[in-house]
Order: structure tokens, then C-alpha cells, then sequence
């Protein structure tokens, strides 16, 4: 059996369809993927030893300067590229227009979420198998069970328990990348970029941290990803000798990074979830989302979730009105969104202390 994946983005909802393709290769003996993803991520499918072929797509730039990417050509290569071998079956794996819109183009029978289940319901007119999946559940389980419905497989009552739910190729990962981070002096990684505003932990608490790990003789590496991300990753590592930023990597090269680390910390990020992939424990902060729903998902989790009395809110930005009192504290202009104020750095460090203490014990 071959069938063809399309899951286009974000980062995180790319890794949270791993254990999906794991789960069918476990019931189904033989069954092979291809996947459409945007191009930026297109190196994670290669890391699953069930994808035969990564079919990237721009869409992103695509719709930025859709005749351009006419006259380029770029179109006609996608189309015949997804169009060249007829699949047992075609699953949109995301729910939106655009990814039912780029699974029209498949030769197979397409499967997707019933209008009830997507979170576009229109997307389900473009699919001749409609499977209804249940909100309220975190977003791997809900692939899961798209991709269980949809190739006639039984899932596990427990999935999480799984022994190593996502499947990677650990030497598919690291191939990829310019440097492996081999032994040496123990490190923690902070993943400290986001996309939305609102989940962005505030600079003063990384900074804190990272005074508190390098003064508890540990080396701190820094990510980034952009010109904002890289100014930031300087700030927090001013004048402490443990903390080093890294130069600029690709993906594959911060997930060899990750996956020699001791442990990571985060905020609500795609590489956050990397880490969770690749079974690295990591202690994730979440003030605006739920991570009952998109949190990092695997053994050696923990999520600190605020308890502000808005949060989880759901919002890109801060709808808070901060009372008198609010405003006249010391560090209200550097503690923003509030939500945040509920997951100080002590707290984060006696959590990630607790995770560390456990895995030298295990």
C-alpha cells in the first residue's frame, strides 16, 4: 500500500503527524508515504524510515506572488509531481482549504475530516472519504485517528505508551546536519523563539535562568532563527561564560543540537516538539495556549501552564487590561503578557532540576 500524507505546516503540526505514520507501519506491514509539506520543513518526513518521497510545496510563497510562481514553472513541477504514480489513498492530514486544494491534485481516493471535525469546514467538499474525529483531544491523537479511520487499522487504546511513538531515524536526523553534538560538557538548549507575541516568555525570565543554570555549572546553547531571535540569544547570553549562541543552523543542525542536550526548555514552538520527537526531556512554558491540545507530546514532558484568570486566551495578542496595581510593579513594562508573571524563572528551574534528578536516577 502507498499512500500519500499531505501535512503542509507549522512546524509542530508536521511533527505531530509522526507517530500517525509510525502507528500504520506497526499495523500494516509494508505500507509506504509520500508527503507534501512546505518546503521549509520538508527535511522533517525524511527522517521517518516508512516515507519514501518528500514532495515540497510553497505555498507560503506562493500566494505572496501567485504569477511568479506561474511563470517560474514551480506549479507545473508541483502538479506532475504529485500526480506522478496513482496512490491507494490520498489523506489530508491539516483541514484547510489549502491542503484540500493541493490533495485534488493527487492521483487516489482523498480522505479527510468530516465538516464537523476540520478546522475549515469547506475543506471536507474536496474529499470523497469523510471521517469524523472528535475535538477536545491533543492534536497527535487526533491525527492518529484520522489515520487509523482512514486505512482501516484499529488504534491502541493507550498510543502514548508506545515505545518510541514517533519513529525517527536518529541517524537520518543527525545525517543532515553540518555538526553533531557529540560528548563533552553537559548543556541545556533554550528554545526561546516563537512565532505568536503572546507566547513569548519574557526576556528578563530567560535571562534569569540562564543566570541560574550557568551558575549551576551548566553550559546554556542558544538557537535562533532570525535577526530578532539572534539579538535576543546575544542579550541573554551578555557576559555569562556557560552560555554560547550557536551560529545560524538548519533545521537539521538544531535538531542534532536537541538531541544532545540533557534537556531543553521552551516556550509553544515547533522546536519544542522537535525535542519531544527526538525524546529529549523538556520543560515547556504556556501562557496563552493549551497544551492539553498542542503542547509537546511524549515521554519526559512537562508542561507549567499559566493559571492567569484569561489564560489559555487563544490570542496572537494581549487582550488584558492591567489593573493600577498591575502597572506600578517594578518590571510591568518587561513581563509581558502577564499571563507569564505565574511561571517565574525559580519555578521553571525547580521543574527542570526535578527533570534532570529523574533521568540521572533512571
Amino acid at each position: 500500500m502507498h499512500v500519500l500524507i499531505v501535512k503542509t505546516s507549522s512546524l509542530g503540526d508536521v511533527i505531530h503527524t509522526l507517530p500517525a505514520l509510525t502507528d500504520a507501519a506497526r499495523a500494516l506491514p509494508g505500507i509506504r508515504f509520500d508527503w507534501v509539506v512546505e518546503e521549509a520543513f520538508a527535511e522533517i518526513p525524511r527522517w521517518h524510515p516508512a516515507v519514501d518521497r518528500v514532495i515540497p510545496v510553497a505555498v507560503r510563497r506562493w500566494r505572496k506572488h501567485p504569477l511568479r510562481a506561474w511563470r517560474s514553472g514551480e506549479w507545473r513541477a508541483f502538479t506532475a509531481a504529485i500526480g506522478a504514480r496513482r496512490y491507494d489513498a490520498v489523506i489530508d492530514a491539516q483541514g484547510l482549504l489549502k491542503s484540500a486544494w493541493l490533495a485534488r491534485h493527487a492521483r487516489g481516493p482523498v480522505h479527510g475530516l468530516d465538516r464537523h471535525s476540520a478546522r475549515e469546514p469547506l475543506a471536507s467538499l474536496f474529499y470523497r472519504h469523510r471521517h469524523a474525529v472528535a475535538w477536545g483531544r491533543h492534536a497527535v491523537l487526533r491525527v492518529r485517528e484520522l489515520l487509523a479511520a482512514a486505512l482501516g487499522y484499529a488504534l491502541a487504546d493507550r498510543p502514548d505508551t508506545a515505545a518510541d511513538p514517533y519513529g525517527l531515524d536518529r541517524a537520518r536526523v543527525l545525517a543532515g546536519a553540518a555538526q553533531a553534538a557529540g560528548p563533552g560538557t553537559p548543556y541545556l538548549v533554550f528554545l526561546h523563539g516563537t512565532t505568536w507575541p503572546t507566547k513569548h516568555w519574557p526576556e528578563l525570565y530567560w535571562r534569569r535562568l540562564a543566570e541560574r543554570a550557568c551558575a549551576a555549572g551548566w553550559q546554556v546553547r542558544l538557537p535562533w532563527g532570525n535577526d530578532t531571535e539572534h539579538a535576543r540569544a546575544e542579550r541573554l547570553a551578555e557576559g555569562l561564560a556557560g552560555a554560547r549562541v550557536l551560529p545560524r543552523l538548519t533545521l537539521a543542525g538544531v535538531a542534532a543540537e536537541i538531541a544532545g542536550a540533557h534537556a531543553c526548555i521552551a516556550v509553544d514552538t515547533g522546536l519544542g516538539h522537535l525535542a519531544a520527537a527526538l525524546a529529549v526531556p523538556t520543560v515547556s512554558v504556556y501562557g496563552p495556549t493549551n497544551p492539553g491540545f498542542t503542547g509537546a507530546w511524549g515521554a519526559g514532558q512537562r508542561h507549567l501552564a499559566s493559571d492567569f484568570a484569561c489564560a489559555p486566551c487563544l490570542h496572537k495578542r494581549c487582550r488584558y487590561t492591567p489593573s493600577a496595581a498591575e502597572r506600578a510593579r517594578p518590571d510591568f513594562a518587561r513581563e509581558q503578557p502577564l499571563c507569564f508573571t505565574r511561571l517565574a524563572p525559580e519555578r521553571v528551574w525547580a521543574e527542570l532540576t526535578a527533570v534532570l534528578e529523574r533521568n540521572e536516577a533512571a
